[in-house]
């Protein structure tokens, strides 16, 4: 019986990959940078997309998929930005998965700059599921503690950036920002850090930056 489960789990990995393949061709295509935010619930994807949201406004165009468990209560705040988004609630699974990305395409603008998911708040299954991203951004708060790249490694082993939130709460908390970005890259020798607070706006034109110049690369790739 364990070695049917691990073939079906093996089939399903492999089928999502083969979507999430097809989801990229057509997204670089288009020329549309898309980024995929994991981490726990609580984080702060959400409160970084608004202030993303409000960095590209002028110049860029974005959309978002929001992936909860149920309501779209994401989505409403980033609607409220006057950012197009949508949101795919799973029921009960706890994350996302490149056919849910895949049912979307036919609404998504074909000229965004970029498109953001925001995935099931868990550190665990996302990192398991490529979704078609171009990016993949893993979200860790001060809250949370410095000690999570080495606990839960794939997370941060299949991320491109780790970007260290809620900034402003690390002088009254027991979070060592050296720490945390050590740990990481220990795991991920390649991987980026950004330091952020949604709150006081830090680090926020870091990261846009970051995400403009991997804009202007795909761009350049497929001219």
């Amino acid at each position: 019986m364990k070695k049917k489960e691990i073939l079906v789990l093996k089939d399903l990995l492999g089928s999502n990959k083969m979507i999430a393949s097809e989801i990229r061709e057509e997204l670089t295509e288009k020329g549309i940078l898309t980024i995929n935010f994991l981490s726990s619930p609580g984080a702060g994807k959400t409160s970084l997309l608004e202030q993303l949201a409000e960095q590209f406004q002028s110049q860029y165009k974005m959309a978002v998929i929001e992936g909860d468990i149920e309501t779209e209560r994401d989505a409403e705040r980033i609607r409220a930005k006057g950012i197009p988004a949508w949101q795919i609630t799973t029921g009960g699974a706890c994350h996302l998965e490149a056919r849910m990305v895949g049912k979307l395409f036919s609404e998504i603008p074909s000229n965004l700059d970029f498109l953001f998911i925001e995935n099931i708040g868990n550190l665990v299954c996302p990192a398991s599921y490529d979704l078609g991203e171009h990016i993949r951004c893993v979200l860790l708060s001060s809250p949370e503690g410095d000690d999570k790249p080495k606990k839960y490694p794939k997370a941060f082993t299949t991320s491109d950036c780790l970007v260290i939130t809620k900034s402003d709460l690390v002088p009254i908390l027991p979070f060592d920002i050296h720490k945390a970005q050590n740990e990481a890259m220990e795991v991920n020798p390649q991987i980026k850090t950004f330091v952020t607070s949604a709150v006081q706006g830090t680090g926020i034109k870091e990261l846009t930056g970051f995400f403009i110049e991997s804009l202007q690369k795909l761009r350049k790739q497929n001219a």
